[in-house]
C-alpha cells in the first residue's frame, strides 16, 4: 500500500503525518479518513492496519501523531494535553483536504479509546464531516476514574494520584514533569494497569511509541467529557462497544451513543482486543468499510485478503 509522509502544522508545532491516497475511488474526489491513537499512542502502533483497509476499499487516509507524541514534534514530550490534541486533530483536517484527489466536503473522523472522544468534539457542529467513528471510546474521564476503582489497589491509586500532583507542581515552578508508565502490571504505577493490558499495548507498539507519561495526566482525563457534546454531532456515527472494556466505560459510551443518534456495534472482548492480531480485528474493521458502504462514502468493500503489502 503506498503512503507518503506529510509535515502539516498545529498551533505552530510541525506535526507528522502518513497520507494513503485511496487505491481506487468511484469518483474523481474522494472521502478522506482522518485518524491518531489513543492515549499515548503512536501512529506506527497498530493504526496502520486499519489505515490500509480504508485505503484500498477507495478512502484517501491521514493518520498522524500528536504533538510531543511520535514523529511530531513539540514539548513536552509525552505530556498529554486533551484540548491540544483535539487541536491537533482540526488541523490535521485542513491538512487532508488540501491533499489531492480529496473531498474536502466529505471528512470522515475515525478515533480508538481516548481519541474515540475527540472525534466526538471535533466533529461536533460541523457540516464537512460526512461520518464519525468512535471506537471504544473514552468519554467521560470521571466516568472511567470511577469504572477503574475496583480495577486498582487503593495504594496505587494513591500513588498515581500523589506523583500527578507533584507533576503539576513541579511544572507550575518550572521544573520537569514527573513520568510514570503508560502501561504496567496489576498493582503497579502506570496509567493503565488492568490485567493483560502491557502485553496487549506492546503487542501493537511500534518503534516510536514510548512507555511513558506525564503523570499529570490523571488530571487531565478528570476534566474530559468528550459526551456533552455528542448530540452536536450532525454526520452518520458508528460507536463501537467492548463490552466488557476494562478502561473505557461502556456504559458512558453507550450514552454518548444514544446522544449522538448513533449505530451501535457491541463486542464481547476488551479493550485492545479490536487491533489486528486480536479476536475482533476482522469483525471492526468489516463493520467500519460496512457503515461508509451504506452511507454512500464508498463502493465495494475490500476484505482483509485484498490488501496488498505496505511498500
Amino acid at each position: 500500500m503506498t503512503r507518503t509522509d506529510l509535515i502539516f502544522t498545529s498551533g505552530g508545532t510541525p506535526m507528522s503525518g502518513w497520507f494513503y491516497p485511496a487505491a481506487s475511488a468511484a469518483d474523481a474526489l474522494a472521502p478522506v479518513v482522518v485518524m491518531a491513537h489513543g492515549l499515548g499512542g503512536t501512529k506506527d502502533s497498530g493504526l496502520e492496519p486499519f489505515a490500509e483497509r480504508f485505503a484500498a476499499a477507495g478512502l484517501n487516509v491521514l493518520l498522524f501523531d500528536y504533538r510531543g507524541f511520535g514523529a511530531s514534534e513539540g514539548v513536552p514530550r509525552q505530556r498529554v494535553s486533551l484540548d491540544g490534541q483535539v487541536e491537533d486533530y482540526r488541523a490535521a483536517c485542513v491538512a487532508a483536504t488540501a491533499q489531492p484527489g480529496v473531498d474536502p466536503n466529505r471528512i470522515v473522523l475515525w478515533g480508538v479509546s481516548q481519541s474515540g472522544g475527540h472525534v466526538i468534539k471535533v466533529a461536533a457542529d460541523r457540516d464537512d464531516v460526512a461520518a464519525v467513528i468512535a471506537v471504544v471510546p473514552m468519554v467521560n474521564g470521571m466516568a472511567a476514574a470511577r469504572h477503574a476503582l475496583p480495577l486498582h489497589k487503593p495504594s496505587a491509586l494513591l500513588r498515581s494520584t500523589a506523583t500527578g500532583l507533584l507533576s503539576s507542581v513541579r511544572q507550575l515552578a518550572g521544573g520537569a514533569p514527573s513520568m510514570i508508565p503508560l502501561v504496567g502490571q496489576p498493582g503497579e504505577l502506570a496509567a493503565l494497569s488492568a490485567d493483560g493490558y502491557e502485553e496487549a499495548y506492546r503487542a501493537v507498539a511500534g518503534p516510536t511509541w514510548r512507555n511513558e507519561v506525564d503523570a499529570s495526566i490523571g488530571s487531565e482525563l478528570g476534566r474530559y467529557r468528550a459526551d456533552k457534546v455528542a448530540s452536536r454531532i450532525k454526520a452518520p456515527a458508528l460507536f463501537q462497544i467492548a463490552d466488557f472494556d476494562q478502561a473505557a466505560p461502556p456504559h458512558a459510551a453507550a450514552k454518548a451513543a444514544f446522544d449522538a443518534r448513533a449505530e451501535v456495534r457491541h463486542y464481547p472482548c476488551d479493550h485492545f482486543d479490536i487491533f489486528e492480531g486480536r479476536d475482533w480485528f476482522e469483525a471492526a474493521v468489516d463493520h467500519q468499510l460496512f457503515f461508509l458502504k451504506n452511507h454512500g462514502l464508498l463502493g465495494r468493500v475490500i476484505q482483509s485478503n485484498d490488501v496488498p503489502a505496505t511498500s
